[in-house]
């Protein structure tokens, strides 16, 4: 039955012509009403497919996180200073004690092994820690020429120049000046939890390789935490046996270094295996128009075990 028998087809009205005409001969009459419906279909259905496609992608990385123990953004934050730090008691960069930013080789990429006349390489799960070092002051372009002070405790919890067992070595501690892009890369092994302290790699950022002689021309002074689930696949191998207990008595926010923030800024993203090794990232930008406040001495373990 027509709703207006006495006219012609075409005139029986829009509710008529939506319930007999075929889809391409409804979108022919909307003209570029229909292209507006056909636009926001393919909207809605490039929606749904970027919706699956990022649960996929959320769902793949959930499983490479549950591999590789990263718990960290892939985003990383670059619009924001990295947090100043303590540099703990164990420095080693004349500020408390021995200096080895006056040793020669301490330029170096590979931090296992003792250098400057010293001998010995310590143990542990292979590791590389790469940062990225950007300059907020400078529009946040990357901080090229830089020069990276990195140190960090060893298997048994113990920092070289200082803790008992190893006051006769200087492993683990090493600079790298930032390439055009702004990235040092430094091989080395995964450190120990040690009682009191969640695991963590220390950094000193200088504004390039002659004011390394000197700590109080550090422009930044931070931490690097590393991810829980990484420090439970590592702490199962052999010789991080006192880490396990130790990571169980404090967490990120427990921390007295990462606990006001939970180490969101400071938190790196890991890949690899405890097998193969691992990658530790960290996105690094620096303000060289504020004042640094980190350094000092706090946080470290007993020097002598």
């Amino acid at each position: 039955m027509l709703p207006r028998p006495d006219e012609e087809v075409q005139d029986q009205g829009l509710g008529f012509d939506l319930t007999t005409m075929s889809r391409r001969g409804l979108l022919r009459a909307l003209g570029l009403g229909g292209v507006t419906l056909g636009l926001a279909a393919c909207g809605a259905a490039s929606s749904a497919s970027t919706a699956t496609t990022s649960s996929s992608s959320s769902t793949s990385s959930s499983s490479s996180s549950s591999s590789t123990g990263t718990t960290a953004s892939d985003a990383a934050d670059v619009t924001t200073e990295i947090p100043d730090e303590t540099a703990g008691p164990y420095p080693g960069d004349g500020s408390n004690g021995p200096d080895v930013l006056e040793s020669s080789g301490v330029v170096r990429s590979d931090l296992r092994s003792s250098f400057a006349g010293m001998n010995g390489t310590a143990k542990g799960v292979p590791m590389t820690l790469t940062l990225m070092l950007t300059d907020l002051a400078n529009g946040g372009a990357p901080y090229a020429g830089a020069a990276v002070y990195v140190w960090h405790a060893d298997r048994e919890g113990r920092y070289s120049l200082y803790s008992d067992g190893v006051t006769d070595q200087d492993h683990l501690r090493g600079v790298q000046v930032a390439d055009s892009a702004g990235r040092v890369s430094f091989t080395s092994i995964f450190p120990a939890c040690y009682d009191g302290r969640w695991p963590h790699i220390h950094v000193e950022v200088y504004p390039d390789v002659a004011d390394v002689t000197d700590a109080g021309n550090a422009v930044a002074t931070s931490q690097v935490a590393l991810p829980q689930a990484t420090c439970e696949q590592v702490y199962a191998t052999a010789g991080y046996e006192a880490s396990v207990a130790n990571l169980a008595r404090v967490s990120l926010d427990s921390d007295g270094v990462f606990g006001d923030d939970g180490g969101v800024h400071e938190l790196g993203t890991v890949t690899g295996s405890v097998t193969s090794g691992l990658a530790v990232s960290l996105a690094v930008p620096v303000d060289t128009r504020t004042t640094p406040s980190g350094g000092g001495m706090a946080g470290g373990p007993p020097a002598s075990r």
